[in-house]
C-alpha cells in the first residue's frame, strides 16, 4: 500500500500519475474505514479523493495554502498531512476531528473551519496579507458542497477579483448540497457542466475570474494536469470540477442525501451498526407541520439545506409542494425571506439547527424584529447533548436570540407544549417568535397543556412550595423536577417551574416569591454568561434573594464527554441539590 508510505504531502512528489489514482482509493478506503467505524460525512469526502491527491501533488503545501469550506471534504486531506492514523487505526479515531483545524495540525490546517461559505473570503485575507508581505506562495479555496449558495461565498468572490493577484478557486461540483441544491445560481453550473464549460453565460466570469473546468473530477490525470495549468498564475482563477458525491461506494452513490453524514455502518450493505432507538422532538415536530400544512394552505415550511433536521424527506418535500422552499446554506436569506412572507400574511415556519443561527443576529433583529413579522423559528440541536464539534456548538443561542428586543423566545418542556406553542406562534399575529426545539429526548406531558401565550413572559408554577424555588427552563425541566424530588425526599417542600419564556422574566411571581423563599435556582440547557439565569440573578440582586445559577460555563467545548461536562458544571442533580442544600444554611 502506499498509503502507509506517506506521511506529508511531499512523499506524493516522486509518484507517477497512475499510483497517485491508486492512492486515491486507498485514501477513500481509509475514508470508508473511518466513517464506517466512527460516524461522519461520507458522501463529499468519498468525492473528493482524487481531487485531493491532484492538489497536494502539484502544490507545495505547507508554504502553498488550502483552505476548505465547511471542511465537509478535508478527511483525504488529513490523511496525507500526517493524519492517516485517525482513519487506518480505529484506536486512534477520537484523536481527530471531522473538521479543519489549526489545533489539531498547526502547519496544513489554516483555520477552524465547520461553517459554510466562508473559504473564499478566508481565501481573500491570505491573498492580501501574501501580497503586503511580498509573498509568493499559492492560495487555494476548495468550496462546493452547496456552499456556493451562501451570501459570504459572493462577498468573497467579489474580493478576491477585486484584488486581482494569484487565488485558485476550486470548485467542487456534485450537483448537490447536502440535499438537492436549490437556486438559480444551480442553473448557471448545469450549464457550465452541460457545455463542458464553454457556455458563454458564466456565473465565475461575471465576477472578472479565470475559469478551466474539469469535466472528470475524480480522474486524477486530468486533475494534475488542471493544477499545474493554473499554479503560479497570477491572477484570480476558478477550476471547475465535476465529482460524484459518494464516489466509490455504491449506497452512498444511490441515496446521496442520506449519506451526507452517516451514523457508523457495516460496510459490506451500509446497515447501521446499532439502530436508532426512541423518539425525537424535531421528528415529532416535522410529523405535526406536515399534517398542519394540510389543513393550512398559508403555512410554509424553510430550510437552510438541511431539511432531514426536522424530518422533510424527499417524498415530503415533493408533497409539500409550494408549501415548502429550501434556499439552500443561506440562513440570513431564509430569515428574510421569512419576515417578508409573514408580512404578506403567509405563515412561515423556519427550523434549523442553534449553530446555524449564529448567522442570522441581523436579519432576526433588523429584517424580523424591528419590523414585528409573525414569522415562526425553530432552533434545533440547541442541547449539551446535540452536536459537539468544536464548530458546532449549539448551546450558546439563549444569549444571542433572547435578548433580541421585540422577538419572543419560548422553551417547550414536552413535546405536547412544543405543538401548543408551535401552533399558538403560526396562528397569532402579534409577535416575531422562536421556540427552542427540545434536543434531549422525548419527554410527554401527563395532563393538558395550555394552548395560549398571548400573555408574554408568565411563567408557570407546577408545583407551589417554599423556602427553595427551583425555576427549570425547557428539556431541564425534567431535571428540575428530579431536583424538587430529592430535595422533598430530604424534607424540604421546593416550588417548581416552568418559565416557558427565555426572552423575558415574570417579575410579579419572581417579586411574590421573596415572601417565603429564601433561595432560587435557575437551571439551563446552555451557557450561563447573558443567559436565563442571569435575567433571574439580575433581578434579584439588590435584595436577599440568594440565587444559584446551573448552567455551562462560557467556552469553546470540542467533541467533549457529556457525563464530564456536567460534573465540571455542578449540572447533576446530585450536585445541584448539595448547592442548594449549602445556601439555605
Amino acid at each position: 500500500m502506499y498509503i502507509e508510505k506517506i506521511n506529508s504531502p511531499a512523499d506524493l512528489k516522486g509518484m507517477t500519475v497512475d499510483q497517485l489514482g491508486v492512492l486515491a482509493e486507498e485514501v477513500r478506503q481509509g475514508v470508508l474505514n473511518r466513517v464506517s467505524q466512527h460516524g461522519g460525512h461520507v458522501g463529499p469526502n468519498l468525492g473528493f479523493c482524487e481531487a485531493t491527491v491532484a492538489l497536494h501533488y502539484v502544490f507545495d503545501t505547507p508554504e502553498d495554502r488550502i483552505v476548505f469550506d465547511v471542511s465537509h471534504q478535508s478527511y483525504p486531506h488529513k490523511m496525507l498531512t500526517g493524519r492517516k492514523d485517525g482513519f487506518l487505526d480505529s484506536s486512534r479515531m477520537d484523536h481527530i476531528s471531522g473538521y479543519s483545524s489549526p489545533l489539531e495540525s498547526p502547519v496544513y490546517d489554516n483555520f477552524e473551519i465547520g461553517h459554510t461559505s466562508t473559504s473564499v473570503s478566508l481565501m481573500s485575507g491570505l491573498m492580501k496579507g501574501r501580497d503586503i508581505l511580498g509573498g509568493k506562495e499559492n492560495v487555494i479555496a476548495v468550496i462546493g458542497d452547496g456552499s456556493l449558495s451562501g451570501g459570504e461565498a459572493f462577498e468573497g468572490l467579489n474580493t478576491v477579483s477585486e484584488i486581482g493577484t494569484n487565488a485558485i478557486i476550486v470548485v467542487n461540483d456534485n450537483e448537490m448540497s447536502i440535499a438537492e441544491n436549490h437556486g438559480g445560481l444551480y442553473r448557471n453550473l448545469k450549464l457550465l457542466r452541460d457545455t463542458q464549460g464553454k457556455a458563454e453565460n458564466n456565473f465565475f466570469k461575471a465576477f472578472g475570474l479565470d475559469y478551466v473546468y474539469v469535466e472528470e473530477g475524480n480522474n486524477v490525470a486530468r486533475l494534475v494536469e488542471a493544477f499545474r495549468q493554473v499554479k503560479g498564475i497570477d491572477h484570480p482563477v476558478v477550476v471547475h470540477i465535476h465529482t460524484e458525491k459518494g464516489h466509490g461506494y455504491q449506497p452512498a452513490v444511490d441515496n446521496k442525501e442520506a449519506w451526507h453524514w452517516h451514523m457508523p455502518f457495516h460496510l459490506e450493505d451500509g446497515t447501521l451498526l446499532e439502530a436508532m432507538d426512541g423518539e425525537s422532538m424535531p421528528m415529532l415536530l416535522g410529523d405535526w407541520l406536515f399534517e398542519e400544512m394540510k389543513r393550512d394552505p398559508k403555512l410554509v415550511c424553510i430550510a437552510a439545506g438541511v431539511p432531514a433536521a426536522i424530518g422533510f424527506n424527499k417524498e415530503r418535500r415533493v408533497a409539500a409542494g409550494r408549501q415548502f422552499i429550501d434556499v439552500g446554506i443561506a440562513e440570513e436569506e431564509a430569515v428574510a425571506l421569512a419576515s417578508g412572507m409573514a408580512k404578506r400574511g403567509a405563515h412561515p415556519v423556519f427550523s434549523t439547527y442553534a449553530t446555524f443561527f449564529q448567522r442570522t443576529y441581523d436579519q432576526l433583529s433588523q429584517d424580523l424584529a424591528v419590523n414585528g413579522t409573525p414569522a415562526v423559528f425553530n432552533v434545533l440541536g440547541s442541547s449539551i447533548y446535540g452536536m459537539n464539534d468544536f464548530t458546532h456548538i449549539c448551546f450558546f443561542d439563549i444569549p444571542m436570540i433572547s435578548h433580541i428586543p421585540n422577538l419572543v423566545y419560548l422553551a417547550p418542556t414536552t413535546c405536547e407544549e412544543l405543538i401548543a406553542m408551535e401552533r399558538w406562534a403560526i396562528a397569532q399575529d402579534k409577535h416575531s417568535v422562536a421556540i427552542r426545539v427540545p434536543a434531549f429526548g422525548a419527554a410527554h406531558a401527563t395532563g393538558p397543556v395550555d394552548e395560549s401565550y398571548d400573555a408574554i413572559d408568565t411563567f408557570k408554577v407546577t408545583h407551589r412550595g417554599g423556602r427553595v424555588a427551583v425555576i427549570a427552563a425547557g428539556d431541564f425541566y425534567q431535571k428540575g423536577e428530579a431536583v424538587v424530588a430529592r430535595l422533598a425526599g430530604q424534607g424540604i417542600d421546593a416550588t417548581l417551574i416552568n418559565p416557558r419564556f427565555l426572552s423575558g422574566a415574570d417579575e410579579p411571581l419572581l417579586e411574590e416569591l421573596k415572601a417565603d423563599h429564601e433561595v432560587v435556582a435557575t437551571i439551563e440547557d446552555g451557557v450561563l454568561d447573558g443567559g436565563f439565569g442571569e435575567r433571574i440573578a439580575r433581578f434579584y440582586g439588590p435584595s436577599t434573594m440568594k440565587v444559584l445559577c446551573f448552567g455551562v460555563k462560557k467556552q469553546l467545548y470540542d467533541r467533549y464527554d457529556v457525563a464530564q461536562l456536567l460534573v465540571d458544571n455542578h449540572l447533576t442533580e446530585e450536585q445541584i441539590v448539595a448547592d442548594i442544600q449549602a445556601a439555605l444554611s
